[in-house]
């Protein structure tokens, strides 16, 4: 078996996602929380995929890494994009979708794809963290609850509260004083829930194509597809394992790459 690797480092999490270059098939994958010292967190969480499934790093015939830290990673023969790698990743795990909307830990972004899954034209919100995983970790934090909690909390709520500040200084200032005047945690968190999907829908601007798929690790919290779904007023999609697609794309493109050997950076 020859393998292919794809290294997602994003701002949060790192990702590694391997397939067999000879039949296609995702061999292994796993997700780690992000250190100072990329390189090192790749090779550990590389090797131990290759353990769990009695693998050998000799079998490992090219590597691509893609995400924030895509240029500390030595091991990698080549770097790609994220916008590259999300829209390959797709490509295999909703291959119907035309639009894409990826929410990470400290950006977010929309996709449009061509009906040969290439991207056809994207948008970047790269400035701040507002409305990305970081702001939903200091929510989180000033309601007293883990983050996958938060999605249960805000589906406990009637009515969402209003948050009028995207910026996370701003913000976590006004949670403060919705809690101060007895707003309840549950409608805070449905606001904000609220206030993120209209800010994607506003950065996306005019009409998604349909089919919209969700990716990144914001999609693993319950209740953000459902209200970027109201936000867009268009049905939304979260992808198979949204945290990985953009590794898994990277790990495609690692293949093809093995097929047909290109210069080792651009």
């Amino acid at each position: 078996m020859t393998l292919c690797v794809g290294i997602d480092a994003g701002s949060r999490t790192l990702k590694v996602v391997l397939i067999d270059h000879d039949t296609d098939r995702m061999v292994a994958a796993g997700v780690r929380d992000q250190g100072i010292d990329q390189d090192a967190l790749a090779h550990q969480l590389l090797q131990e995929l290759l353990d769990r499934h009695g693998l050998d790093r000799q079998q490992v015939g090219a590597i691509v890494a893609t995400g924030y830290g895509r240029r500390l990673i030595p091991i990698a023969d080549k770097v790609v994009t994220e916008i590259t790698c999300q829209a390959w990743g797709v490509r295999r795990c909703v291959p119907e979708a035309r639009a894409v909307i990826d929410i990470g830990g400290q950006d977010s972004k929309v996709l449009q794809l061509r009906p040969d899954g290439g991207v056809a034209d994207f948008m970047m919100n790269d400035r701040c963290a507002a409305g990305t995983g970081r702001f939903l970790e200091v929510v989180a934090t000033r309601l007293g609850v883990k983050l996958p909690a938060l999605g249960q909390l805000a589906a406990a709520s009637p009515m969402g509260a209003t948050i009028s500040s995207m910026c996370v200084v701003f913000a976590e200032t006004e949670i403060i004083s919705l809690l101060a005047s007895d707003v309840s945690p549950a409608d805070i968190a449905a606001g904000v829930q609220a206030a993120i999907a209209s800010r994607v829908a506003a950065m996306a601007g005019g009409d998604l194509p349909e089919p919209i798929a969700l990716t990144g690790g914001v999609a693993l919290v319950p209740g953000m597809a459902a209200a970027i779904q109201v936000a867009l007023g268009k049905p939304v999609t979260v992808a198979p394992d949204p945290q990985i697609t953009c590794a898994l794309g990277a790990a495609i493109l690692a293949s093809q790459r093995l097929a047909n050997p290109l210069p080792p950076h651009g």
